[in-house]
């Protein structure tokens, strides 16, 4: 096992057959991927688009761990700053609204034959391990998809944060930021048709130009650890297969 960048691992091939190519993934979701737009909840249609991508890359030989946000259902900050519930139970009650999205994946995922676990931060034995960070290292070789949900366990984390994190831990070589935009642009390019989108970005300029790809705190872990980040849009099949394989599609901010 290498060290944090996830460099220096070759393939590697499990008694069941399964074989690695090598490159460990950590794909972050959010929780509006799971819902048509403007709607909360998860539609079926969509659930089974994200599964699909993810089974796709992981049956090209990539090691895959999704870590995914709850936004479908509970926006911790958003509801806190309403004033009746406090920002921590707030954030905990949008920790739960990722485990529900994450049960759903995991179940898609077994459906059509990729074998899956869900790892929480949380406690909740009855439908999901705790996140342990040699179980799912060990999942991952043997070829299961680990969703991860319950961000990082405590509040005032963001989900974002939490995929800097785990992907620093399990050894991962990029951290790839599913969006509904093909890469990060230099202004809203819903709003301006003029928006220029970049090809490459360091980080000290994704966090200078303030936009918003991920919060500081995960730019900083991945900086520090040389984990590149890569900004892509999801909705446009076959490409997280095609970060798997080494194509260079969206955004990618790096050191």
């Amino acid at each position: 096992m290498s060290g944090a960048n996830g460099s220096g691992r070759g393939t590697v091939s499990d008694s069941d057959g399964w074989t690695s190519n090598g490159k460990r993934l950590l794909v972050k979701l959010s929780g509006e991927a799971f819902c048509k737009p403007g709607v909360g909840g998860i539609d079926p249609a969509e659930l089974e688009l994200i599964a699909g991508e993810i089974a796709d890359a992981r049956n090209q030989g990539a090691e895959i761990a999704v870590v995914v946000g709850g936004g479908n259902f509970v926006r911790g900050a958003e509801l806190a700053a309403r004033g009746d519930i406090v920002r921590a139970t707030a954030d905990y009650m949008g920790m739960l609204g990722t485990i529900i999205n994450a049960l759903a994946l995991k179940d898609k995922l077994e459906s059509m034959g990729t074998p899956a676990r869900v790892c929480s931060a949380l406690e909740i034995r009855q439908v999901a391990e705790p996140f342990i960070r040699g179980r799912a290292i060990r999942h991952l070789e043997k070829g299961r998809v680990v969703v991860l949900g319950a961000g990082t366990g405590n509040p005032f984390f963001t989900t974002d944060t939490c995929a800097a994190l785990r992907a620093t831990e399990l050894g991962c070589s990029s951290l790839l930021k599913a969006t509904k935009v093909d890469g990060v642009y230099d202004s809203d390019p819903n709003t301006n048709p003029d928006a220029t989108r970049y090809d490459t970005l360091t980080f000290e300029e994704a966090i200078e130009k303030r936009l918003g790809v991920l919060d500081t705190a995960a730019f900083a872990m991945c900086e520090e650890h040389n984990i590149p980040i890569v900004v892509f849009d999801f909705k446009k099949r076959g490409n997280i297969a095609r970060v798997a394989s080494g194509q260079a599609i969206g955004t990618t901010v790096q050191r």
